[in-house]
C-alpha cells in the first residue's frame, strides 16, 4: 500500500493538491513577475531622462525592498509556532500580494486618481482624497481578496485568530515588498533614497501587515464561528483595516505630529495584535492538555509526552532526540507527529465549541495513524533508541514501545485512495 500523505492528512484534504492554489498561486506569481518587469522598464526609462543608470537603480531598489521582507517574514511566522500553516499557501498569499494586489490596485488606483477624484476637487484635494481615501479602500480590498479565497477553501487552516493573522501579514508583506521597490526607484532619482528606506523599512516596516491583519481577524472569526455574526466578520475587519490605512496616510499631510499620532495607534494596534496571538497560544497548549490525556491509552502518548508538546523548548528538544535517532527523516517525522497531535488536540476543541465536522472520527483516525508512522520513522532502526530527555525514565514516554494500528493505519490510506465526484460534500460520513 501507499505511504499515508502526511501533508493532506495534516490539512485535513484528501490530497495535498489542490487546483485553487495551483491556479491562483500560478496567476499571481506571473502577476508579479509583470509588475517587476514594468518598474524595470520604468527604471530605464527614468534612468535615460534623469541621465543615471535605470538598471543599477532598479538593483538598489530591489536590493533594499528585500530587506523589509527577510525581518517581516520570520517575525511573523514565529506568532504560530504550535501549529505552523502548510508552506505552499502561506507562499500563495504571499505572491498574491506581490502580484495580483499590486496590479488591480495600480491600475484602481491610477484610474480612480484621474476620473473621481482630481475631476471632482481639483489637483490638491483630489490628491489628497486618493491617497488617504481611494487607495486604502482599492489596496485593502486587493488583499483582502485572498483572504476571502482562503475562508472558501482552505476554511480547515484557520484554527485561531492567529493563522488569519499570519495569512494577512503574509499579503500584506508581498504587497509591502513590490510597492517598496516603485517608491525606493522614485526616491533613488530623487536622491532621497536613505530617507524613504528609514522610514518605509525601518520605522514602520509593519503598516501594510497591521491594516490587512483587522481583515485577517474577521476572517479568521468567520471560519471559527457559527451564526449571521461571521458574516459581517470579515466586513468589520475590512473596515478597521481601511480606517487605519486612510489614517496613517492622511497623516502625512499634518506633519511631524499628525504622523506621530498615526504611529502611536498603529503601534497599540500591533500590541493588541500580539495580545491576541499570545492568547491563541495559550488556548492551544490548553487544548494539548486537555484533549491529549485520553489518547494515552493508545500508547502514542504518555503524560510526560503531552508536556512536551506543550512546551516549545520541549519541541524542539524532542525534534533533536529525533534526529539523534534517525537523522534528517527522524526530524522531519518528529515535526509531523506534533503537527499531527496538535491538529488532534484542536479538533477536539472545535467540537467541543459546536463546530464539528461530518467526518471528524476519519481526521482523528488520520491523525492517530500519522502519529504512529511518523513514531516509528523517528525511532530509527537503533536497537535501543537515545532515552527521550523529556522523561524521568524511558517507560515515562510512549515513544519507546509500539503499539498495533495497522487498522488505523489502512483505514486512512482507504480515505486518501477513495476520492468523491462532487468534491468536499461527497466527503464520507463518521463510522
Amino acid at each position: 500500500m501507499p505511504r499515508l500523505d502526511s501533508k493532506a492528512i495534516l490539512q485535513g484534504r484528501r490530497s495535498r493538491y489542490s487546483l485553487t492554489l495551483i491556479l491562483g498561486t500560478t496567476v499571481s506569481v506571473l502577476c508579479m513577475i509583470g509588475m517587476l518587469v514594468y518598474l524595470w522598464l520604468l527604471a530605464l526609462a527614468g534612468g535615460a531622462a534623469a541621465g543615471i543608470d535605470g538598471g543599477l537603480g532598479f538593483a538598489v531598489s530591489l536590493v533594499t525592498a528585500v530587506i523589509p521582507v527577510c525581518i517581516l517574514v520570520p517575525l511573523i511566522l514565529m506568532l504560530d509556532r504550535i501549529e505552523p500553516e502548510p508552506g505552499w499557501v502561506l507562499f500563495f498569499a504571499f505572491a498574491w500580494g506581490a502580484g495580483v494586489a499590486v496590479v488591480a490596485s495600480l491600475l484602481l488606483n491610477s484610474w480612480g486618481l484621474a476620473h473621481v477624484t482630481v475631476p471632482l476637487f481639483g489637483r490638491d484635494l483630489g490628491d489628497f482624497l486618493g491617497t488617504s481615501a481611494v487607495a486604502p479602500l482599492v489596496e485593502e480590498s486587493a488583499k483582502g481578496m485572498v483572504l476571502l479565497i482562503l475562508l472558501w477553501r482552505r476554511r480547515n487552516e484557520l484554527d485561531t485568530f492567529t493563522d488569519g493573522v499570519i495569512y494577512a501579514g503574509m499579503v500584506a508583506t508581498g504587497f509591502a515588498f513590490t510597492e517598496n521597490i516603485l517608491y525606493f526607484l522614485s526616491a533613488f532619482f530623487d536622491g532621497t533614497l536613505v530617507a524613504t528606506f528609514a522610514i518605509r523599512g525601518l520605522v514602520a516596516p509593519f503598516g501594510h501587515p497591521v491594516y490587512t491583519a483587522m481583515v485577517g481577524i474577521g476572517v479568521a472569526y468567520a471560519a471559527m464561528h457559527t451564526g449571521p455574526a461571521r458574516l459581517l466578520a470579515p466586513v468589520a475587519g475590512w473596515a478597521a483595516a481601511v480606517l487605519l490605512h486612510g489614517m496613517w496616510n492622511g497623516s502625512t499631510y499634518f506633519g511631524w505630529y499628525g504622523l506621530a499620532v498615526a504611529y502611536m495607534v498603529l503601534f497599540a494596534a500591533l500590541v493588541g495584535i500580539l495580545a491576541l496571538a499570545a492568547r491563541d497560544r495559550h488556548r492551544q497548549i490548553g487544548a494539548i492538555a486537555r484533549h491529549l490525556p485520553p489518547y494515552v491509552s493508545t500508547g502514542l502518548v504518555t503524560p510526560a509526552d503531552i508536556a512536551m508538546l506543550g512546551s516549545l523548548q520541549g519541541r524542539r528538544q524532542a525534534r533533536e532526540w529525533a534526529a539523534r535517532n534517525a537523522g534528517r527523516k527522524g526530524r522531519e517525522a518528529m515535526r509531523e507527529y506534533q503537527l499531527a497531535a496538535t491538529e488532534l488536540a484542536l479538533l477536539h476543541q472545535k467540537l467541543e465549541a459546536g463546530r464539528p465536522r461530518g467526518d471528524w472520527k476519519t481526521r482523528r483516525d488520520s491523525f492517530l495513524a500519522l502519529m504512529h508512522v511518523a513514531r516509528d520513522t523517528f525511532l530509527g532502526r537503533l536497537p535501543q533508541p537515545v532515552n527521550p530527555g523529556w522523561a524521568e525514565s524511558p517507560t515515562d514516554s510512549g515513544f519507546l514501545r509500539r503499539a498495533d494500528f495497522a487498522h488505523v493505519i489502512a483505514q486512512a490510506r482507504a480515505q486518501q485512495d477513495y476520492v468523491p465526484r462532487h468534491g468536499p460534500g461527497g466527503q464520507r460520513g463518521p463510522r
